[in-house]
């Protein structure tokens, strides 16, 4: 499994209690929530005390979706079989809420509405994502290593090769891919040659499996980060701007690649740049 390392980064945490009735709020006798059972057959649905702003989940076989476009309180989590995993929420007031997930093929319970003394911790910085000043021990140290790695890379002299998109004066730059302990850290730069500010509306990493034969097809599947460090709002005209992406490692075939893109927010200045295979096999 690709991504089953997030799991350990986060499998230490004491999960959460919620309080859970199917289909109504009513039900006042709380309950420990250790696990969150989901299949392919049922839509489970989270409700949290804030709106969702981010959700990730450590394996492919788990999927969790919410509105990005407009936050709302609940999110949709569905499965298919494979290995446990866990899914890590981050709710617009900062909020930080962990659970273990895993797949069964009947589940009996299909809505979860969770409190807010039941989060982990709070998020330090909206942009330096996962940095939280109330993270167990163990979770600290690690997400202090993604920090200090990262400030380590944006230091450094990169080496790469060229790997850019330009377009409406806004360059897209991968500066370095590297590879340490079990993550690859993806450092970019934006940089703003127009006449305008621009403002980031997110940077998406996915990857894109290319079909083989007469009719060609492709398949986009999104690689949420598990940190995400000195992510700009916004880039003045005239400037640029570096900022990194932790990734759980992964490696692709000779038919996939990695797409990046990067959206403007109230904006129609988009980019898409596109990584080879041998970039992601071969980082640094």
């Amino acid at each position: 499994m690709k991504t089953h390392q997030f799991l350990m980064i986060l499998s230490f945490i004491l999960i959460s209690s919620v309080s859970s009735q199917a289909g109504t709020r009513s039900q006042s006798t709380p309950i420990k929530l250790d696990t969150i059972y989901a299949n392919e057959h049922k839509n489970v649905a989270l409700f949290f005390p804030s709106p969702i702003r981010q959700g990730v989940v450590g394996s492919e076989s788990f999927v969790f979706s919410f509105n990005r476009d407009v936050p709302q309180y609940f999110g949709l989590l569905q499965a298919k079989p494979g290995r446990e995993s866990n899914l890590l929420v981050i709710t617009t007031d900062g909020l930080v809420y962990s659970y273990i997930i895993k797949y069964k093929a009947q589940i009996s319970n299909v809505n979860y509405f969770i409190e807010k003394q039941h989060s982990i911790g709070q998020e330090a910085s909206k942009r330096d994502t996962l940095t939280s000043i109330n993270l167990k021990p163990a979770a600290a140290i690690t997400l202090s290593h993604f920090k200090a790695f990262s400030t380590t890379l944006l230091k450094r002299k990169q080496h790469l090769g060229h790997l850019s998109k330009r377009k409406y004066g806004i360059k897209l730059n991968t500066e370095n891919i590297v590879f340490d302990q079990e993550q690859l850290y993806f450092v970019f730069e934006v940089e703003n040659k127009s006449g305008l500010d621009y403002d980031v509306e997110f940077l998406e990493i996915a990857v894109q499996s290319r079909a083989k034969g007469k009719r060609k097809s492709s398949q986009r599947i999104v690689k949420q980060p598990l940190y995400k460090h000195k992510l700009p709002c916004k880039v003045k005209k005239g400037e640029r701007a570096q900022f990194v992406y932790v990734l759980s490692k992964f490696s692709l075939n000779n038919n996939s690649r990695v797409i990046v893109k990067l959206q403007e927010k109230n904006g129609e200045r988009d980019l898409e740049l596109k990584i080879s295979h041998r970039f992601i096999n071969d980082p640094n």
